[in-house]
């Protein structure tokens, strides 16, 4: 048995918007980890809207104030889709800043405690961007997402960060892309989440927080 504390810190998919159990993905990776015998505390950092810069800015005052150091903890981010978003014509952070942006994130958490990063999902291509922000015209390619994700996980992966790319895998998973057909596009519901989370709960890096070697 393993005890832990952990804080989830990304945007609206780790928050788990859309998800009719209110769990999304950490929610039941946790519950998962908790019925194998681990005592674990989890805190959903996850704020809709969110991108990388603005994570940033935030995300050593939220782990601070929930993951005391004199108790085993451990981060995990998950962001890049909001960094993708266009308001009105104008992505809301370039490329280069959003590798900046994680550089900077992972080289101080991991000094801090053990730290995963969990690359971007796909979006349905065949819809419009759903109007989720009043008084601004959004726009978002699901090929914009899939680059930033493959280069925010292999600048993560430079820097000793373990971190998971869920499109391959997602992108084959029906229940997924039906999960994404019937919510907004963007957010699965409960039966995306599901996927979502038994990809991350059988990924070795999350398995050896709670230590096991496979």
């Amino acid at each position: 048995m393993t005890a832990l504390r952990l804080c989830f810190i990304g945007d609206s998919i780790v928050n788990g918007y859309g998800d009719s159990t209110m769990l999304g993905w950490p929610g039941r990776v946790c519950a998962a980890a908790r019925a194998a015998g681990h005592d674990v505390t989890h805190y959903n950092g996850g704020i809709r809207g969110d991108t990388s810069t603005l994570i940033r800015a935030r995300w050593r005052a939220e782990i601070e104030a929930r993951l005391p150091p004199a108790f085993p903890r451990a981060l995990v981010f998950g962001f890049g889709i909001n960094d993708c978003v266009h308001l009105n014509g104008a992505r809301r952070v370039t490329p280069e800043t959003s590798l900046e942006n994680l550089r900077a994130m992972s080289s101080e958490a991991k000094a801090l405690a053990p730290t995963l990063f969990i690359g971007p999902t796909p979006i349905d291509r065949a819809r419009p961007a759903p109007q989720l922000m009043p008084g601004a015209r959004l726009a978002l390619d699901d090929s914009d997402i899939a680059a930033l994700g493959r280069d925010l996980v292999e600048a993560a992966r430079a820097l000793g960060v373990p971190a998971l790319d869920p499109r391959p895998d997602l992108e084959a998973d029906e229940a997924w892309r039906r999960s994404l057909r019937e919510g907004d596009g963007i957010h699965p519901g409960a039966e995306g989440y599901d996927a979502l989370a038994r990809l991350i709960s059988a990924w070795p890096p999350w398995r050896a927080l709670f230590g096991s070697s496979e």
